[in-house]
């Protein structure tokens, strides 16, 4: 018997696949291809001078030898992740709680929120570096004299602060999504049962949101491992290297020094990959305990 081929289901796929064949191959050169060629490049010593040159795992062992790495950018990073993480998305679901109330102006108050989210980094960058200055509005309206991104115990905390303000928006909105899919049957069955706003909060609207939690705080933290932009615009990754992040030191190895070293960059992406696949794997775990002990 030979096989029956649908041939409508089969043109419904082939037109499917050229609809998205423009997404499919920028998504093949600029991110697989680009990904196979960085794992490639960082077992060759490369300088963009001359081909390159096999290496194996030297540009590994001069990574976790790097003492900008070591004790700059590694710290800085985790110290980044740790802080603006927890607090951005707390932020940002108690935005999104307050918005999912019957408020007056709601949309406005939404617009208001989200609109830091849709504004370039950069330009954002530019304000910040402009309100912070040593006669920016900030030190006037506080009377401080502070040279806040001059000084190496404050340059890092006013690039938090700018991450935060500019991420709660488009995270508010991923949690107002979630909190507006809760059916308020539930709601209605647990007043009925005599639970209170804070019973009613912690032990059916966070575990109803628990997978959206979990998507922000996964968004939250690849994010955060990867800031760049604001770091570059706002500091260049100093003053004394006190902001200098991993994404900002394989930046500086494969363009800025001297003595490019493009391998050793590469080593450093691929060893941030591994630790942001290992910190989501583990919030995961952590996230679906706490949901299974819960549940128990």
């Amino acid at each position: 018997m030979g096989i029956k081929v649908d041939r409508k289901k089969v043109f419904e796929a082939i037109d499917g696949y050229l609809f998205i064949s423009p997404w499919l191959i920028l998504f093949t050169i600029f991110s697989v291809v680009s990904l196979i060629y960085a794992v490639y490049l960082s077992f060759t010593n490369y300088n963009l001078l001359k081909p390159p040159q096999f290496w194996g795992l030297e540009g590994y062992q001069r990574v976790l030898e790097d003492e900008l790495f070591i004790k700059k950018a590694l710290p800085n990073t985790f110290k980044y992740v740790l802080i603006v993480v927890p607090i951005q998305t707390f932020l940002s679901l108690v935005l999104a709680f307050a918005m999912d109330q019957k408020l007056r102006f709601q949309r406005l108050f939404r617009t208001v929120f989200y609109l830091p989210s849709v504004t370039s980094s950069v330009v954002i960058s530019l304000i910040f570096i402009w309100l912070f200055a040593p006669q920016g509005i900030f030190n006037q309206i506080t009377g401080l004299a502070v040279n806040w991104l001059d000084d190496p115990r404050t340059a890092f905390y006013v690039i938090m602060g700018m991450n935060i303000f500019t991420t709660s928006g488009t995270l508010m909105l991923i949690f107002l999504a979630g909190l507006q899919d809760i059916s308020p049957t539930i709601y209605e069955a647990a007043q009925i049962d005599g639970a209170n706003g804070i019973q009613t909060f912690f032990r059916i609207t966070i575990p109803m949101l628990r997978p959206v939690i979990f998507f922000v705080v996964t968004v939250g933290v690849i994010g955060c491992f990867q800031v760049f932009d604001q770091i570059f615009v706002m500091t260049a990754g100093g003053p004394l290297n006190s902001t200098t992040t991993i994404t900002y030191l394989i930046y500086k190895w494969a363009f800025r020094d001297t003595t490019i070293k493009m391998g050793q960059a590469s080593a450093l992406a691929v060893i941030l990959t591994l630790i942001i696949l290992g910190v989501t794997l583990l919030q995961r775990r952590v996230i679906e305990g706490s949901g299974a002990s819960a549940e128990r």
